[in-house]
């Protein structure tokens, strides 16, 4: 069995997130998610999530190319992840190209480009900008 892994925080879930593990699924046979903990993307300096990390989960699991969902609570799990998991191929979007060559020593890298036009930031941005303009 061919094991994929990727790591997210998938709020917001879109197209370009079924995009993506759509076609990491394709490079293999069970797909693991590394889903960001509302902590983990605080330690990030990222805004906080619309859905919490239960209800990201839930959504993850209910799409059938995902297997399995496990918490992402730090950067420096990715390895003990890999082997942990036996992990044939580690995916991330094309955004973070180069960011995880190191695993290389470990499992494929693959990096996939992004769905053009979408993104979570985007979305955030886009209903900001129609609550000013009701405002």
């Amino acid at each position: 069995m061919r094991r994929v892994l990727t790591y997210g925080t998938f709020d917001l879930l879109h197209e370009g997130h079924i995009n993506i593990l759509k076609r990491a699924k394709e490079l293999g046979d069970y797909l693991i998610i590394g889903l960001s903990k509302d902590e983990f993307n605080a330690i990030k300096g990222k805004e906080p999530s619309y859905y919490s990390y239960e209800a990201r989960k839930k959504l993850l699991e209910a799409i059938r190319y995902v297997d399995l969902v496990i918490p992402e609570m730090n950067w420096e799990q990715k390895i003990d992840d890999v082997k942990k998991y036996d992990v044939d191929v580690f995916v991330m979007g094309d955004d973070w190209e180069g960011k995880f060559d190191f695993l290389k020593e470990y499992c494929e890298v693959v990096y996939l480009p992004r769905t053009e036009g979408i993104s979570t930031t985007k979305i955030k941005d886009d209903l900001k900008k129609k609550i000013e303009n009701l405002l």
